[in-house]
């Protein structure tokens, strides 16, 4: 018997898209790359750095996806409200990571730029999301699961985002 084919919708947030200040590369990537790995693609949604418009989204890619990717609205800038309003959205807080503060410290090893307060503070990730590392930038991943429903919310840097989605992401799905 076959196994039904889940499906997927994604969400990119950023006001710098929606006034065209930048492309949209992200979810047409993804979606070739989920299209390979076997999983069917419902919609794609760009949405406003707005809490309001964040659940709204999440909340309706849920009733009619079994896993919702999120990218951007993570990275270490005072606009970027993702996380937070996720946790808002899943009824949990956020911890301090130390493992996630290390891999930013080892980031910043090798970089010319000195860690500040908003970086710093990407080390606090949501208490109930699992949370996978990022090799490449300062903003980690996190997967949150409900219902036998998965919401993902990645980096919005292009490369930062394939990386996960080719090293972490589509591997756990499968």
């Amino acid at each position: 018997m076959n196994e039904k084919q889940k499906t997927v919708e994604i969400i990119t947030i950023g006001d710098e898209i929606l006034i065209g200040q930048i492309v949209d590369t992200n979810s047409a990537w993804m979606a070739v790359e989920l299209n390979r790995a076997g999983f069917e693609i419902k919609q794609i949604a760009s949405i406003h750095d707005d809490r309001g418009q964040i659940i709204e989204a999440v909340h309706s890619a849920l009733i009619h996806a079994d896993i919702v990717l999120i990218t951007g609205g993570i990275g270490p800038t005072k606009d970027d409200i993702t996380k937070q309003t996720l946790c808002d959205y899943f009824g949990t807080t956020l911890v301090y990571s130390e493992e996630v503060y290390k891999n930013i410290e080892r980031l910043f090893a090798s970089r010319p730029h000195v860690m500040n307060d908003l970086t710093r503070a990407q080390a606090m990730v949501p208490e109930s999301a699992v949370v996978i590392q990022n090799r490449l930038g300062t903003a980690p991943i996190t997967w949150f699961e409900k219902n036998e429903k998965i919401v993902v919310s990645m980096p919005g840097v292009p490369y930062e985002m394939k990386e996960a989605m080719s090293c972490d992401i589509i591997p756990r799905l499968k």
